[in-house]
């Protein structure tokens, strides 16, 4: 079920039926009913009592406050990325890059999309910092980051200058300044969200 919601395979404000998860998977309403609480814990569900289940349709401030934290926390791993040298994560942020460039070339936004998610992810895992990244997964998990990746990349130019940044912030990892990193870093994160809410119909 988080993978459904997190994909979009399951769209926001969709109703989720108990009983027709539990024939789906096979098993009885009780370990639906933990797995549906357990969903909401990490913001991804809505519970109305007596109404039903939905998936989570966050406001454009419940995206910006996400965002903000998105920010800090990338930030600060691109920091403690430089700072280690050249580690192997900084060789697949290399390939990575390559392989951005080829696709942003071609046009190829699907494509670009899974690049962009694990440009981001190796910076998080690059950081060494476990605790860094269990706060960053949950928090991928509430934005349902798959689904807003693909609408930040429908605005015009986005793709071409997300690829430019992302090889800026390379290249100060790879020089080992981890402030100056860190601060392209957050400002790539907020020019996303900014292109994110220009294509979103939000309140």
């Amino acid at each position: 079920m988080r993978r459904r919601i997190i994909t979009g395979e399951a769209a926001s404000g969709a109703l989720l039926s108990e009983i027709a998860l539990a024939e789906e998977f096979g098993v009885s309403r009780t370990p639906v009913r933990e797995a549906l609480k357990q969903l909401q814990t990490e913001g991804l569900v809505e519970i109305r009592p007596r109404v039903g289940t939905f998936v989570a349709a966050p406001s454009r401030r419940d995206i910006t406050e996400l965002f903000e934290m998105k920010e800090l926390l990338e930030g600060a791993a691109a920091r403690l990325l430089a700072l280690r040298g050249r580690v192997p994560e900084v060789e697949q942020l290399e390939e990575n890059v390559r392989q951005s460039d080829l696709a942003v070339e071609a046009d190829d936004r699907a494509r670009y999309a899974e690049l962009v998610e694990e440009f981001h992810g190796l910076l998080i895992t690059g950081a060494d910092n476990t605790k860094l990244e269990a706060h960053y997964r949950t928090l991928m998990n509430q934005l349902a980051y798959s689904r807003l990746v693909v609408t930040s990349l429908q605005q015009p130019g986005r793709a071409r200058q997300s690829d430019r940044e992302h090889h800026v912030v390379l290249d100060l990892i790879r020089s080992k300044d981890g402030d100056s990193a860190e601060q392209v870093m957050r400002e790539h994160v907020r020019a996303s969200r900014r292109a994110l809410l220009a294509g979103l119909d939000l309140p």
